[in-house]
C-alpha cells in the first residue's frame, strides 16, 4: 500500500485496509494502474483493484464458500457442482486481485500451480464421468502459468477425455493483454479435439483498451470464440448507460455478453453488492435498449450452493381467458399485447 500511496492520493478508508483472512492480497499490474485516473478517488476502476476498509467487515449472511465450491470438491483442485461440468483450479495466482474476487477462501493464498497429480487425479476422475461434457479452466487465472506448463495440464486432459470442451476462464485481456500471444493460441490450438472457449470479465467500458482488443482477436481469429461475464458492481457499472455501452462495444469487439452477474454473499464484498431490485431495473432497461446479441443473462449464483438462476422480471401479466388459453404480455417499451394458446 506505501508503493501505491507513491501513485496514487489514498483516502482514509483506502489507508485503513489491512490484509487478512476475509481479504486478497494488493497487487495491480501497470497496465491496468494506467487506466486509473490518479485524481479520482472514485475512478470505477480504481473501485475494483484498491482496497478500502469494508473488506475488513463482514455481515451474518456472507460466508467464505457461500456456492459451496467445498462440499462439491473432489480433491483440492476440482469441483463438481453442476453433473455436465466441472471447474478446475489451476492455480490460485492471480496477474491483479480484483476486490470483488468470489472465490478469496482460494485465490492469492500462494499455494501455486496444480501439481501433477492433482492434474492427473482430475483427469481421471473425468474420465470415470461421461456426463461431464465441459470443463472451466479457471484459479485464479490459469494464464498466470508458463506456456509450457499450460501445455502440459491441457495435454492431461485431452488425453482422458479427447471429446470435453474446455472454457478458458482469464481476466489477463484487461489486466495484461500483453500475456496472450500468438504462441499461446497456438499452442492451445494443438489441443483442439474439441472446442475451446474464452471467457473474459470486462466489467467498464474503460477497460476495452486497443491491446485488450488485439488479445481477445488472436484467440477468436483462431476460431476459439469469446464470451464475457460481467459483475454488477455498486458505483462501478451500476447503470445502465454504462452497461449499454460495454455490451455493444464488446459486441463490435467479436465477445459475446454472456452473464452479468449479482455479487455472490462472500465475505468482505457487500460494499460492491447492488441491492436486487435496482439490478432487476437495469436488466429491464437493458432489454429494451440492447439487441439479443448484445443482451447478457443478469443472474444470481445462489448462497449454499443453490445454483445460477436468471434475474428476470416475468413479462407475463395474466392469463385472463383460460378457456382460450388467451396469455397477456408486458413489451419491453411498457405496452400490452395478447397471445392465445392454438386451440386443439
Amino acid at each position: 500500500m506505501k508503493e501505491l500511496a507513491g501513485i496514487l492520493e489514498l483516502t482514509e478508508e483506502e489507508k485503513a485496509w489491512r490484509e487478512g483472512p476475509l481479504s486478497v492480497p494488493l497487487r495491480i499490474t501497470g497496465h491496468y494502474l494506467s487506466l486509473i485516473d490518479p485524481t479520482d478517488s472514485s475512478d470505477p476502476l480504481r473501485r475494483q483493484v484498491v482496497p478500502t476498509c469494508r473488506e475488513n467487515m463482514t455481515s451474518g449472511t456472507e460466508s467464505a464458500d457461500p456456492l459451496e465450491e467445498v462440499s462439491h470438491s473432489h480433491g483440492e483442485r476440482l469441483i463438481h457442482r453442476y453433473a455436465n461440468r466441472v471447474a478446475f483450479l489451476a492455480t490460485d495466482i492471480c496477474p491483479m486481485y480484483c476486490r470483488h474476487c468470489f472465490r478469496r477462501r482460494f485465490t492469492g493464498n500462494m499455494t501455486g500451480p496444480a501439481t501433477e497429480a492433482e492434474i492427473e487425479s482430475a483427469a481421471l476422475y473425468i474420465k470415470a464421468h461421461p456426463e461431464i461434457r465441459e470443463m472451466l479452466l479457471t484459479g485464479g487465472d490459469p494464464l498466470t502459468l508458463s506456456d509450457a506448463m499450460l501445455d502440459s495440464m491441457i495435454g492431461a486432459f485431452r488425453k482422458t477425455s479427447p471429446s470435453l470442451i474446455i472454457r478458458i476462464c482469464t481476466r489477463y485481456p484487461v489486466s495484461q493483454p500483453s500475456r496472450i500471444t500468438r504462441e499461446l493460441v497456438d499452442m492451445i490450438k494443438r489441443h483442439d479435439s474439441a472446442p475451446f472457449f474464452l471467457m473474459t470479465q470486462f466489467n467498464h467500458p474503460r477497460e476495452i483498451t486497443p491491446e485488450s482488443i488485439r488479445a481477445v482477436s488472436l484467440f477468436v481469429d483462431a476460431g476459439i470464440p469469446a464470451m464475457n461475464q460481467s459483475v454488477l458492481l455498486r458505483r462501478v457499472n451500476d447503470d445502465a448507460d454504462v452497461l449499454e455501452e460495454l455490451c455493444n462495444r464488446l459486441v463490435f469487439c467479436r465477445i459475446k455478453p454472456y452473464y452479468l452477474f449479482q455479487g455472490d454473499m462472500v465475505s468482505g464484498t457487500s460494499g460492491f453488492r447492488v441491492p436486487l431490485k435496482r439490478g432487476m431495473e437495469i436488466e429491464r432497461e437493458l432489454r429494451r435498449r440492447l439487441s439479443g446479441l448484445a443482451m447478457p443473462v443478469y443472474a444470481a449464483d445462489l448462497p449454499d450452493g443453490g445454483g445460477k438462476v436468471p434475474l428476470c422480471g416475468s413479462y407475463i401479466i395474466s392469463s385472463p381467458d383460460k378457456e382460450k388459453g388467451s396469455w397477456q404480455f408486458r413489451t419491453p417499451e411498457g405496452g400490452t399485447r395478447i397471445v392465445e394458446d392454438p386451440q386443439f
